[in-house]
């Protein structure tokens, strides 16, 4: 029996979902409306299930987009996407691996939904202009004209420089390490002088309201997590070396930006609703 496409594509269905979205949760809700739309569809007209899928999803991931963006400007502080586990193995998928790390998906939340979609599916999963223009609604020629305006934004704003998988790894033990000892110098000495910490507790846990800026100012915060009861271990997540933490038995994750061997940032999840998904590694594919 031949496997439904849905179900072959899932896959990368969940991962243009989520790299427009975010969320898991909310790229979960948007494949099962799209499973609805699928599940009606006249099969025996569908040339290529595989474009035809992705459009669905992405047309129900912009629908769910536009009103969380009215939802996220009342949100509670710095808003943060939904950290994932993944397997070290979206690390070999260079591409793949920046398009879902915590520092794109963040500069992602500076495009307009229908520019995000667009970028997505262009830069990311590599679609024709022309399947593009059938997921947004647009023509080619606009669908183009939009994810030229779209790289330039990104281009602008996403990190410097990439490094290798192996810098990252070492910058993040060393992080951890001086974490847990919590020594202000040793703690300024692993960051950037201009290094920036974004924190997301969406009300729910205790975390900066806005950005804190300075090694100093970072390194204050980060040092009180080691006056409790602290445990903590390298993980992978988005596909990058990271880390899990759990101070006074509450759980927190933490994903670096490293340029030239230091933290230039330092993105700190909070939420407990954003932290569900860090025992089950997610499947991502292109």
């Amino acid at each position: 029996m031949t496997e439904d496409p849905f179900v072959a594509h899932r896959s990368l269905l969940f991962t243009v979902a989520y790299e427009m979205l975010g969320s898991a949760a909310d790229a979960e809700d948007v494949l099962q409306e799209s499973w609805l739309r699928w599940a009606g569809a006249d099969r025996a007209t569908v040339r290529n299930p595989r474009a035809y899928l992705v459009q669905i999803v992405t047309r129900q991931a912009l629908n769910r987009l536009r009103t969380l963006a009215r939802s996220r400007e009342d949100y509670v502080g710095e808003w943060l996407p939904e950290p994932l586990l993944t397997s070290p193995d979206v690390a070999e998928d260079v591409e793949l691996a920046e398009s879902v790390s915590i520092a794109m998906l963040t500069v992602l939340e500076t495009l307009a939904p229908t520019e995000r979609a667009v970028f997505v599916l262009r830069e990311v999963f590599d679609m024709p202009y022309g399947e593009i223009a059938g997921a947004i609604g647009k023509s080619a020629a606009t669908a183009r004209q939009i994810a030229m305006r779209a790289r330039e934004r990104v281009a602008a704003r996403r990190p410097r420089m990439r490094v290798s998988r192996s810098e990252q790894q070492a910058v993040v033990e060393r992080f951890m390490a001086v974490l847990r000892t919590g020594r202000l110098q040793e703690l300024m000495e692993v960051m950037a002088p201009d290094v920036v910490l974004i924190a997301d507790g969406g009300g729910l846990a205790g975390a900066a309201l806005a950005p804190v800026h300075g090694a100093e100012l970072v390194a204050k915060v980060l040092a009180r997590a080691s006056r409790f009861p602290f445990s903590s271990t390298v993980v992978w997540l988005n596909g990058a070396p990271a880390g899990r933490i759990e101070v006074a038995g509450e759980l927190s994750a933490v994903s670096l930006v490293v340029e030239d061997g230091l933290v230039a940032r330092v993105y700190l999840f909070r939420n407990p609703q954003k932290l569900t998904r860090l025992d089950e590694p997610a499947d991502l594919t292109r």
